[in-house]
């Protein structure tokens, strides 16, 4: 497991959630997002978005101390 804190990234295109799951992971970021995107849209779209905007509001900023 990582040892850096889950939090958004800078490296933003909505709100920096598949950024900053990249940075945690240590993957590529486009591997992510291609990733979120396959699951969602097999699993109907309606849990990913769910999924999004849960991690928005409850992960940290970059920023954040």
């Amino acid at each position: 497991m990582p040892n850096a804190p889950l939090k958004r990234s800078h490296d933003r295109i909505i709100a920096g959630v598949c950024g900053g799951l990249a940075v945690w992971l240590g993957w590529k970021v486009d591997h992510v997002r291609i990733a979120y995107v396959v699951v969602s849209l097999l699993s109907a779209a309606f849990p990913g978005i769910i999924v999004y905007l849960l991690l928005w509001l409850l992960m940290p900023d970059a920023d954040a101390a």
